[in-house]
């Protein structure tokens, strides 16, 4: 499997690289949310609520002037710690992997890469992922994998493992919340170097414990889209 840098460093020199979001959002800046411990604000809201989380999202961006929110690579986030959905042994899986992206549901998203689709389900159970989409990638030999979770459910109908989809194709739209996990709706984007064994589904968060090891496999994605915010 190939590092974290090189993976980074095949993306960044890639040529073939779209948009993952429509151009309305993608051409205005995004807000930056802290979901970490060090946010006291953060621990007022109740997160892992939808109703109250969609809420903190859509004030906030109001009150910023943005359209759209991103944040949350490497975040140690407390709140993870209200539901023993995330607990693993002794510790609370508390450290996130990947990217979120907030958005409306129903927002189209489109593949920032092109490669080979490894899994099209729906992880169904309560704060998991929903539907799910992984795709494999390779850029000049560098083999990774992206996954895109909380999609709407039509984003995984007729998707098929094996299936080819082109850099610009639309993947899917964001998921309501009682398709995507039960969250507030958002995308879920997260890069791998490999799958460690995993069908359809990857660990989104990690234990702090774990964090070295998933931050090596896990780097991070805002790469896929760095180059076409203004």
């Amino acid at each position: 499997m190939h590092s974290a840098a090189e993976i980074l460093s095949a993306i960044e020199r890639e040529t073939d690289v779209a948009p993952l979001l429509p151009a309305t959002y993608i051409e205005t800046p995004p807000h930056r949310f802290d979901f970490s411990k060090d946010n006291p604000d953060i621990q007022a809201v109740d997160v892992m609520s939808a109703d109250p989380l969609n809420a903190y999202v859509r004030d906030t961006l109001r009150k910023v002037g943005r359209s759209w929110g991103l944040g949350g690579y490497g975040e140690d986030r407390l709140f993870y710690r209200s539901s023993e959905l995330f607990r693993k042994e002794k510790e609370y899986r508390t450290v996130h992997l990947g990217i979120d992206i907030w958005l409306p549901s129903g927002t189209p998203l489109y593949a920032p890469l092109g490669g080979v689709i490894r899994g099209a389900q729906d992880n169904p159970h309560f704060l998991d992922y929903g539907p799910t989409i992984i795709i494999e990638h390779d850029i000049g030999g560098i083999r990774f994998f992206s996954l895109y979770g909380h999609l709407g459910r039509e984003s995984i109908h007729g998707r098929e493992e094996g299936e080819r989809i082109a850099s610009g194709e639309q993947l899917g739209v964001i998921g309501e919340t009682f398709e995507n996990g039960g969250w507030a709706p958002h995308l879920h984007l997260q890069l791998m170097n490999d799958l460690l064994g995993n069908v359809g589904d990857f660990p989104g968060t990690a234990t702090p414990s774990e964090k070295m090891f998933y931050l090596q496999h896990c780097p991070n994605p805002e790469i896929l889209f760095l180059r076409f915010l203004k």
